[in-house]
């Protein structure tokens, strides 16, 4: 009815406003100063739409304008600093994201966002830093909400993808990014993010392929090459650190094992099967405390009967490992018959009987006395089956009524050589002994 009135387009520009309608309110808010470059309130307006959706320098010059026609409008003279604050974190933003300070990145959008609600840029740029945070939720709850408005838009696509991408979920991921490139073929971001997102899906199937075929040299090489295609991948590059780990353990290279275990969970603490790895490997290097610290963690995270177990059987090794090792005394294996138990016996005791010793030093004889001793408590323990056993399974023996503080080895030396006088040590020259049976 009357196209030609300034009031009605900056009247309709502020209704919109109010909607949250900016980009329909700043073509308003343009038309109304075109019909009337004096209308400051068009200007106003303009330049709060302006700023409302991001142009921070295009807000700044219709400020500007509103304060050429009226230098003491309170109104423009504080749109025109925040318009100035946005430029600031804009460009604190941009310097932040090359340094890789994501969180300050994410401060300076927040407040940024605050001037500029409808500011889709601000809000990929923090979404995707929240992604590179690990923050996957807020990040794609963010790109969400941009989607619903524009199903097209090809940063929130790829922000999508991105978080899929983090999470290990790169299937998914792969089809965010080829659905970003649709929109916008240039895409750089999605185009090397949809790259490495195969790549990185390929070397894994290979080497998870090579690892079931029983091929672990190639499974170890193709999971390293997974882990050089992309750094900031900290989910999947936890489970390839502990797929190689698996390898390594394979391999019996199991203190490399515990190492790729460890990167495991410095990039993922909440990785049970990283923990559960490394303690396996510890248990099998006689790391027992280190076993009984992971195990202990695993089964705070998941309390079921199998975690419970295998720290209980963590914590009988430890045990075990603090008392006298019988068998390394001897020097046999676990498995050793009784016959080799009652060889390793005669070995050790002749070697370490004190009359052997008697022309040495009181140092020397006091060493070969207490190795003598153990010898006789070794061989007492493991030549009896009953003790054996509860030595084994890492009970106390004491219980049995054996205080070894009152051990006398030279009763067991001579039960086992046939009584007094059935053997001697005799000199044949300085320094040296044959053994005389009688």
């Amino acid at each position: 009815m009357c196209p030609k009135n300034a009031s009605y387009y900056g009247n309709r520009a502020a209704t919109l406003m109010m909607l949250g309608r900016f980009r329909e309110a700043l073509g308003d808010a343009q038309q109304s100063v075109r019909l009337d470059d004096s209308f400051v309130r068009g200007h106003l307006r303009e330049g709060k739409c302006h700023l409302s959706l991001g142009n921070a320098t295009a807000a700044c010059r219709s400020f500007q304008r509103a304060l050429e026609l009226d230098h003491k409008n309170a109104q423009a003279q504080q749109e025109f600093k925040n318009a100035n604050a946005v430029m600031e974190y804009e460009k604190i933003a941009e310097t932040d994201f090359e340094k890789r300070d994501f969180r300050k990145v994410v401060f300076c959008m927040d407040r940024a966002l605050e001037f500029a609600p409808a500011c889709h840029r601000f809000k990929i740029l923090k979404a995707e830093c929240l992604a590179m945070l690990g923050r996957y939720p807020e990040a794609q709850s963010v790109a969400s909400d941009i989607l619903r408005m524009d199903s097209t838009n090809a940063d929130a696509l790829y922000v999508r993808g991105l978080c899929l991408y983090y999470e290990d979920c790169i299937e998914k991921a792969v089809q965010f990014f080829v659905q970003a490139l649709r929109m916008a073929p240039d895409h750089e971001k999605a185009c090397i993010a949809c790259r490495n997102a195969k790549a990185l899906k390929a070397k894994k199937e290979d080497g998870n392929k090579a690892f079931k075929e029983g091929n672990y040299k190639l499974a170890y090489e193709l999971y390293t090459e997974a882990l050089g295609i992309d750094p900031n991948n900290i989910k999947t590059n936890a489970k390839l650190y502990c797929n190689r780990g698996t390898v390594n353990s394979k391999l019996r290279k199991l203190d490399d094992a515990i190492e790729d275990c460890t990167n495991a969970v410095k990039l993922d603490d909440t990785y049970i099967k990283a923990y559960l790895r490394r303690a396996q490997c510890y248990m099998d290097t006689e790391q027992y405390e280190e076993a009984v610290r992971d195990y202990e963690k695993v089964y705070q995270t998941e309390k079921t009967k199998e975690h419970k177990q295998l720290l209980k059987n963590a914590q009988l090794e430890l045990k075990k490992s603090k008392r006298k090792d019988y068998y390394k005394i001897l020097g046999v294996d676990k498995n050793a018959s009784e016959d080799e138990i009652k060889k390793a016996y005669r070995k050790r005791a002749l070697m370490h009987h004190p009359d052997r010793h008697s022309g040495a030093s009181a140092e020397v004889q006091k060493e070969e006395e207490k190795k003598f001793k153990e010898v006789g408590e070794a061989f007492t323990i493991l030549s009896d089956p009953k003790k054996k056993t509860r030595y084994d399974s890492g009970q106390d023996l004491d219980e049995e009524g054996m205080n070894m503080g009152d051990f006398d080895p030279n009763n067991i030396f001579k039960a086992f050589f046939g009584g007094p006088g059935g053997f001697s040590f005799e000199a044949s020259g300085p320094g040296n002994f044959f053994f005389q049976f009688g």
